[in-house]
């Protein structure tokens, strides 16, 4: 016994000291208790130079796969047997990505000499572009919620598609700003405001980064107000633009979250290729926002250094400018390999590509790749879970917009109604948007299948199509009209229709490459609605789509109208839970729309010198100036949408009035439901520099809230900015915030601010303005007369003057833009008309003051 006892302890210690050989045998960067950076160094300095440059390349589908099928030996050909960066499968069904992934992913860990793991790589806008994955709202609804938390929730809930794929970095999110409404990629954007872009994208990365999958930032640069509205197009702007607007949600995001990988853009910035741009890639993104990952091209985009933008002769010159720029990975172009003859002629320091090299695989560990390269931890995902099909109709029933509701027109009363038309190109047809696996109504719920669905057998349903969203053919809307004769009620599904990546384009009027000239609806869909308006019946319209459209008739006219954005696969269901009342819509605008393409850009936060001087719009009835036939307002404004209720806001409150330049500003307003519905609002709080030493917006957005309030019940909404947050950029191009006086704005949209307040900021004392200060006791009344006229010295009428010490209205102006009026001989008169500034003027004994008032508001 004592013998057996012996034998054992013997047998254990020998296999101990037998495991603490194999142990350290182990290179220093497969040992997982090492600090990252030390398994790094020791993994670079094993590395060829072709074994470096490959890291830092991409395997297309192209390369390796037939069809659905990989051909294992075109993957050990191309490869080399070296260990690359990362792979995509983009046209591979999900069924058949995790076993091609793992296929590929054994092949790096177990047949290359290093074992380096590969980052498999998949887009998910808004979901996994893989067949089975689910389709969640485009981007441009998930903005429309005004809810951060959605998207969060969104991206935890892709990732498990994307792991039941084998899937570890995604190309995602997009948080371009877009100024130009007719580039294509509207849709993928959250919207025209930088605070809300970057706002949704950190909500996203953290869902990603939270869940085992890493985000990647796209696209990095100016991009989203290309010239003309084309897509790759340049961005012209100043370094104030580029800094508060295009690069303000990447700077956002790199500050709050560890992202780790940031996309590139095609386009160039003030003649330079924002893929070439030592600037935009080293200057800003790492010395200014300490940016650790890397950076990765859109695809193609070094080999158009060559072929499209001309600054580079061949490939060698495309891969030094892009490469010594900052940009480290090569996707879909041949440039890179170039760069070992570069080092070899000494060109280019080697220790360059080391520092790219080290930043992906720096990233591959981080993310957990070498201890768990075919991701066994999640091997119990599933795709297109139920919970994940629950969250898409979540966002899609609070992205819709009601824009317009008449009379309460909606919500529709099914018990009411004997029959309804359903009509129009969008009715029967799903959409999802750009950068999906699908555009077949199995995959999806049409707006006619919700409909019916929702209704039962208890009202007749009457469906045309009437036109489709491309020709010109006019044939079907005669029966479209007839439909809606025989109808209690006609609604109208209208819009645009995107591609579903790698797979189907055709008839596409929007997403990635599909840009519009002309922003009205296109075919013949406004001929539809005039024609189905005709004929007398209510109707109700519904622009299912990826951007806004001119539709200023139809606001005039349609007296329901409602936007749903690309809503995904539950888009069917959530449109008739909203126009027959079971869902109260709560979208917000994120993007303005426009009375007419040529009013571009309708941006809400534009300069105050920048929506006309005259303030005198008008029409062919009546033409006036700013426009001569028109306002420069936009149709509907950024913020805006309507609910089945409505609010009042009661008194803005401020913690303090005098905040210094290290605190935040805390606000509290409450909100009251005076209708008879359970309803959400999206409080906004806007901000105004009052008097600045650069021209700085006449609003920006600074904070939101969406709160949900029962009928009769007020509640309280917290909102707050940091002082330091209302910085201006001098010309130096560093941020200052400057003492004096900012306008708190807190409103129901950017046009329809309902309580202000102004506070002071740092070293500044509000004084009373002169007039008013040097204001002395009137001792008797005189007569004064005088003219009025404008800057271009033009006689204005119809001017109303007031006392200011009793605010009593003394006369006008007439036609001529003379006036006569008694006032005391130290009062201060206030000259005041639409369209004009108010001014005040003091009389001080004299009798005749002619004044100069100036176009503009208050």
């Amino acid at each position: 016994m004592i013998k057996e006892s012996i034998s054992r302890l013997l047998l254990c210690g020998c296999l101990f000291l037998t495991g603490i050989s194999v142990f350290a045998q182990e290179p220093p960067y497969k040992q997982s208790q090492l600090p990252i950076q030390e398994r790094v160094d020791d993994l670079l300095k094993r590395m060829t130079l072709e074994e470096k440059i490959a890291q830092i390349r991409h395997i297309h589908s192209w390369n390796i796969f037939d069809g659905q099928t990989l051909d294992i030996e075109k993957l050990k050909s191309f490869s080399k047997g070296w260990g690359w960066g990362f792979v995509e499968g983009f046209p591979l069904t999900g069924a058949n990505c995790r076993k091609n992934m793992q296929a590929i992913q054994k092949f790096m860990v177990e047949e290359t000499r290093l074992g380096i793991p590969i980052f498999t790589v998949a887009e998910s806008l808004h979901g996994s572009v893989h067949e089975g994955s689910v389709i969640y709202p485009q981007n441009v609804a998930l903005g429309s919620t005004f809810n951060p938390e959605l998207a969060y929730r969104k991206a935890a809930m892709i990732t498990k598609d994307l792991h039941a794929q084998g899937m570890h970095q995604v190309l995602a999110p997009c948080i371009d700003v877009v100024r130009d409404l007719r580039w294509g990629r509207v849709e993928e954007s959250y919207g025209e405001d930088p605070f809300l872009c970057g706002l949704f994208g950190i909500a996203e990365v953290e869902g990603y980064l939270d869940n085992g999958i890493s985000p990647m930032l796209k696209h990095y640069g100016p991009h989203g107000n290309p010239l003309s509205g084309l897509n790759l197009a340049s961005v012209e702007c100043g370094l104030r633009d580029l800094h508060e607007v295009y690069l303000k949600p990447f700077e956002m995001v790199i500050k709050n979250t560890p992202v780790l990988a940031v996309m590139s853009t095609y386009n160039s910035w003030n003649r330079i290729p924002n893929s070439a741009s030592e600037y935009l890639l080293t200057e800003v993104l790492r010395n200014q926002f300490g940016f650790k990952g890397y950076v990765y091209s859109d695809w193609g985009a070094i080999e158009m250094l060559k072929t499209f933008h001309h600054t580079a002769r061949n490939g060698e010159e495309a891969a030094l400018q892009a490469f010594s720029a900052g940009l480290d990975v090569e996707a879909s172009s041949n440039c890179y390999p170039l760069l070992a003859n570069l080092i070899k002629k000494g060109k280019l320091d080697e220790d360059i590509l080391n520092e790219s090299v080290r930043r992906v695989l720096y990233v591959k560990f981080k993310m957990g790749l070498f201890e768990d390269p075919y991701g066994e931890q999640y091997i119990q995902s599933k795709m297109h879970p139920k919970e994940g099909i629950l969250l898409s109709k979540k966002i899609a029933d609070e992205s819709v917009v009601l824009l317009k509701n008449e009379n309460n027109i909606l919500p529709l009363d099914a018990e009411k109604l004997k029959s309804i038309a359903v009509i129009g190109p969008n009715a029967d047809q799903v959409q999802f948007g750009d950068y999906t696996w699908s555009r077949n109504n199995k995959d999806g719920v049409t707006p006619l299948a919700g409909i019916r669905q929702l209704l039962e057998d208890k009202v007749s349903i009457h469906y045309e199509k009437g036109c489709d969203l491309v020709s010109l053919n006019t044939g079907g809307i005669k029966n479209a009209v007839e439909a809606a004769r025989k109808s209690d009620v006609a609604i109208i599904f209208c819009g645009s229709a995107s591609a579903a990546l790698a797979r189907d384009y055709k008839s596409s009027t929007c997403g990635e490459g599909f840009d519009l000239n002309d922003l009205s609806l296109t075919g013949v869909q406004h001929r539809l609605i005039k024609e189905v308006y005709a004929t007398g019946t209510p109707v109700v319209l519904v622009l299912v789509t990826g951007k806004p459209f001119v539709i200023s008739w139809e606001k005039d006219h349609i007296p329901a109208i409602l936007t749903q954005w690309y809503a995904g696969e539950q888009a069917g269901n959530s449109i008739a839970d909203i126009l027959f009342g079971k869902v109260s819509p709560s979208g917000r605008l994120t993007f303005s729309f426009p009375r007419s393409t040529g009013h571009l850009p309708v941006y809400y936060n534009y300069l105050p010198s920048d929506k006309g001087f005259y303030k005198n719009p008008g029409s062919y009835e009546s033409p006036g100036r700013d426009y001569v036939f028109s306002s420069p307002d936009p149709l509907f404004a950024f913020g805006h949408g309507l609910t089945y209720t409505s609010f009042v806001y009661n008194s803005l409150v401020t913690d303090k009035e005098h905040y210094n330049l290290s605190d935040t500003i805390y606000i509290k307003a409450g909100i009251k439901n005076i209708g008879k519905r359970q309803g959400r609002e999206v409080v906004q709080l806007y901000v105004r520099d009052k008097v600045s030493t650069v021209v700085t917006p006449v609003k920006q957005l600074r904070d939101f809230k969406k709160v949900t309030v029962m009928p009769g019940n007020t509640q309280t909404v917290g909102l707050k900015v940091a002082v330091k947050d209302l910085y201006i950029v001098d010309n130096e191009n560093k941020r200052v915030v400057e003492p004096g006086e900012f306008e708190l704005q807190i409103g129901a949209a950017s046009d329809n601010i309902l309580q202000r307040k102004t506070i002071a900021v740092g070293d500044f004392e509000y004084t009373a303005s002169e007039a008013t200060a040097n204001t002395v006791k009137s001792s008797k009344n005189i007569i004064i007369r005088g003219e009025i006229r404008d800057v271009q010295a033009t006689l204005i009428d119809n001017v109303r003057i007031y006392a200011n010490s009793s605010g009593k209205l003394l006369g006008k102006s007439d036609e001529k833009g003379r006036y006569k009026v008694e006032a005391g001989n130290h009062e201060i008169l206030t000259f005041k008309k639409k369209g004009y500034q108010n001014i005040e003027v003091p009389v001080d004994n004299l009798e005749v003051i002619n004044v100069r008032v100036n176009y503009g508001e208050n």
